[in-house]
């Protein structure tokens, strides 16, 4: 999502005035009550920010808007360094913004083959300025040292363990249902065993009974 950045961060009421000659007294007392209740809160509502209370407002922006970008799969971790002088030109430049952000976004949401990697975008006050740089997270060593005062910082180790730890505990399942099944299946195997057993003793029984009668 998108917010606007204006250059003020405020919204001003303007009380209207009246220059009139025919005002009448009411008029005149029913106004100046309404600056005596007003005139402290209005000063106070349309003080303007300074530039520096901008940029960090705008920075707050940023950063929320960095953290809705999807991140491919293959991306387990990733950093975001900008520059002040990058910040500067966004806040003042909505355009270049959404270019670095659409830069972002194509960065981070595309395939780096079938290694995970972790990925680290450089902002600067133009995109000449702008770079990427990659690298396995089975050797991502510079990527620790390079990101640790990067603006804006995530990792997906944490997802790919969850899936991890899923697909292991689907897999202990579908063992224990199959060794469930096995002794299920024996036992049914023991119980068909002992019924012909038995229609063999009783055969036998059958036929001793038969001779013993004769």
């Amino acid at each position: 999502m998108t917010l606007g950045v204006q250059n003020n961060y405020y919204q001003r009421e303007i009380v209207p005035t009246s220059t009139g000659s025919n005002r009448t007294e009411r008029e005149e007392k029913t106004f100046a009550q309404k600056l005596s209740v007003t005139g402290a809160s209005d000063v106070e509502q349309t003080k303007a920010m300074t530039p520096e209370e901008e940029l960090e407002a705008f920075k707050k922006e940023f950063y929320q808007e960095l953290s809705e970008i999807t991140m491919h799969a293959t991306v387990s971790n990733a950093a975001v360094n900008v520059s002040e002088a990058a910040f500067k030109r966004m806040k003042d430049d909505p355009e270049y913004k959404e270019q670095v952000l659409s830069w972002i976004k194509r960065d981070l949401g595309g395939s780096y083959g079938s290694r995970n990697a972790s990925v680290m975008l450089t902002v600067g006050d133009t995109l000449e300025q702008c770079r990427g740089d990659a690298w396995p997270v089975s050797a991502d060593s510079e990527f620790g040292i390079r990101s640790q005062d990067s603006f804006y910082k995530r990792s997906n180790e944490r997802k790919e363990r969850q899936k991890e730890l899923l697909e292991e505990y689907l897999q202990k399942r579908q063992e224990a249902k199959r060794i469930q099944q096995d002794i299920l299946d024996r036992k049914d195997e023991t119980q068909r065993i002992n019924k012909e057993y038995l229609k063999r003793q009783d055969a036998v029984s059958a036929y001793d009974n038969q001779i013993i009668s004769q």
